[in-house]
């Protein structure tokens, strides 16, 4: 029986021993790197080549219209829960809500400020009350902010199939 318990623990030890291990300071280095640096393709793959400046939509839309372009522009904000939204500088004043097709893939949280090439379908719609308080909540807004929204808003949005973040 001993023989047995020796086995055991040598089995065991080896086993520990094995095992690839990182140490938590590795992964936060590499968790804060990667932060750092939230370039690159997400969704489909896509080029900047053909892209307009965001500005240029709100001489191309109207009321109703959906419009197949690729969009170039500076990231205002982005999801804070997962990225699944992000807003872009349209040059007036406002901004753009960026979605990504059927929620397929999402961008890094700290993307604010960087430029963002998007290709997908562009459109002028409605924004009802309760979607705007949802992104409030997700931009970390305060419970006064949010709840200081009381009226729907007309804005270009955006359906991306695919975004490069430089």
């Amino acid at each position: 029986m001993k023989f047995q318990s020796w086995i055991f623990i040598l089995f065991f030890t080896f086993h520990i021993i094995s095992c690839d291990t990182h140490s938590t300071e590795q992964i936060s280095a590499q968790s804060e790197e990667e932060a750092e640096t939230p370039t690159g393709v997400f969704g489909e793959q896509i080029t900047e080549e053909g892209a307009i400046d965001a500005s240029e939509l709100l001489t191309i839309l109207q009321p109703g219209d959906s419009v197949f372009v690729k969009v170039k522009g500076t990231i205002n904000a982005c999801c804070q829960k997962k990225g699944c939204w992000m807003d872009v500088d349209l040059g007036n004043g406002q901004s753009m809500l960026v979605r990504f097709k059927d929620y397929d893939f999402f961008v890094p949280k700290n993307a604010a400020g960087y430029t963002a090439i998007m290709e997908g379908y562009a459109k002028l719609e409605v924004q009802d009350i309760e979607w705007l308080r949802h992104k409030a909540h997700d931009a970390g807004k305060s419970e006064e902010e949010i709840a200081a929204i009381n009226e729907p808003e007309t804005s270009i949005t955006f359906m991306a199939n695919g975004v490069i973040i430089k």
